[in-house]
């Protein structure tokens, strides 16, 4: 069977990631974000990319999916390779240059230090979302924040609107990709001229993807209206999440192994 997904979407297969807890995938997301923010050497960024290789291959997620999310951030990671690696009238031996710029070669390994950094935070976290259903995060995300009913903080309702907003992350995507097909398809070009002609032939993209967008969230608030929804209190569940001892452990280990990590390297 073909997968076929945006960035972040639910890829259904059977994995033990797949399997596991939303709170254990989630409390080693944020402790695999903290690791990666204490690596401050190439050595610990290899390890930690072998660390998510390895995350990646247990969830059976086709690499082409997990790697989708970098295409969005090429201009983001170019900049970052270009800020830490070009200088200013380099008084140090520069492997190009051009004019009074140039690029050293400490300034281009701080460029890929960093520009890794940012792809290996991208892959790793979006696993969260591409092994953990819609229903599964939001239950996850209200159990978590459970605690902070104790001041009438609407722990189910805040749970739902930020899923809902990952979920629209892949939905616009692909929907941004439709619609510059279909302009493209009439003749429409986005890889010519300067950067204001590319930015104003974006504009009737802007347009009709807005207006899907709000059709798309009419459309969702009807049906939770039709389902009798009404915020979290007193909300059953058909299927109730219970962390396991295997959850905890993968919890436990994955985490320390993490923050060492991060700290040793």
């Amino acid at each position: 069977m073909r997968l076929t997904g945006g960035f972040g979407q639910y890829v259904p297969v059977s994995s033990p990631v797949h399997l596991m807890d939303a709170r254990a995938k989630m409390g080693l997301v944020a402790l695999f974000t903290a690791g990666i923010f204490l690596v401050d050497d190439h050595v610990g960024l290899v390890v930690m990319a072998l660390a998510v290789g390895v995350a990646v291959q247990v969830s059976r997620v086709p690499w082409r999916i997990a790697l989708r999310g970098i295409k969005a951030l090429t201009i983001i990671l170019a900049f970052t390779l270009l800020a830490h690696a070009l200088r200013w009238n380099p008084a140090t031996v520069t492997l190009v240059r051009i004019g009074p710029l140039g690029v050293d070669g400490p300034g281009l390994l701080e460029g890929i230090f960093f520009a890794t950094r940012i792809m290996l935070l991208v892959v790793g976290t979006s696993l969260l979302t591409l092994t953990t259903t819609p229903v599964q995060l939001t239950d996850g995300l209200e159990y978590v924040m459970r605690p902070l009913r104790v001041v009438r903080f609407p722990a189910g309702e805040v749970a739902m609107m930020l899923t809902i907003a990952l979920r629209f992350i892949p939905t616009t995507a692909q929907e941004a990709e439709k619609i510059m097909t279909a302009q493209a398809a009439r003749g429409a070009r986005f890889d010519e001229g300067g950067p204001l002609r590319r930015a104003k032939a974006f504009v009737p993209v802007l347009v009709p993807l807005f207006v899907n967008l709000f059709r798309r969230a009419e459309e969702l608030a009807v049906a939770m209206e039709s389902r009798c929804y009404r915020g979290g209190e007193g909300r059953t569940r058909l299927n109730v999440a219970v962390m396991r001892p295997s959850d905890w452990a993968a919890l436990v280990l994955g985490g320390a192994l993490v923050i060492v990590i991060g700290i040793v390297l």
